[in-house]
């Protein structure tokens, strides 16, 4: 599937990356860290599900639902609504998704098949994620569910923003340490 087994991680396009092994448990581990400190900076006045919802889009059917009111980007990058009139009842996205982690073990594969081609029209990255374990178990660590098949990373501008804005970027850093790998 997409060249997943040729290498531990390949850049499918510019915006898609595959993570599985170890660079798949530093990334998951760094993310954790950063969800973790986030919570404590900005306090837990909200209970947990609530404060997880605000940060990410969990699970298929939110996700797409995020980014169907996303506002498509075309090649010149910018929004194809920003070059129509605009309808005065249409409402501006306050939601935008920095970044998609999407489990590679979806099973049945049709359930995540859209996300890609939508994702893309929205210039927003994605990231595979494969595990012996299941990747979809994974990613339902993260946000304290048993499994979650897409998480939706909610652009906030908060930390949890910097370390995936640093992934992006090819700047994994290590949990344990501030230096980079």
């Amino acid at each position: 599937m997409w060249g997943v087994l040729d290498c531990v991680c390949t850049s499918i396009s510019s915006s898609s990356y595959y993570y599985e092994g170890e660079r798949l448990a530093r990334l998951l581990k760094s993310i954790h860290k950063e969800i973790e400190s986030t919570k404590t900076l900005e306090g837990n006045s909200l209970p947990e599900k609530f404060w997880f919802k605000q940060q990410f889009a969990i699970g298929v059917n939110e996700v797409t639902r995020v980014l169907e009111r996303m506002s498509p980007v075309s090649e010149s990058g910018r929004s194809l609504q920003q070059s129509h009139v605009m309808c005065i009842n249409h409402k501006v996205p306050s939601v935008h998704l920095q970044a998609i982690l999407i489990a590679s073990d979806c099973n049945p594969k049709w359930l995540a098949k859209h996300l890609p081609s939508l994702a893309s029209s929205r210039k927003v990255p994605l990231i595979f994620v494969k595990d012996k374990r299941g990747g979809s178990l994974r990613l339902g660590e993260l946000v304290k569910l048993k499994t979650a098949i897409a998480i939706g990373v909610k652009a906030r501008g908060n930390a949890i923003n910097e370390i995936v804005e640093g992934i992006l970027c090819g700047n994994e850093t290590n949990p344990d340490t501030d230096c980079q790998i």
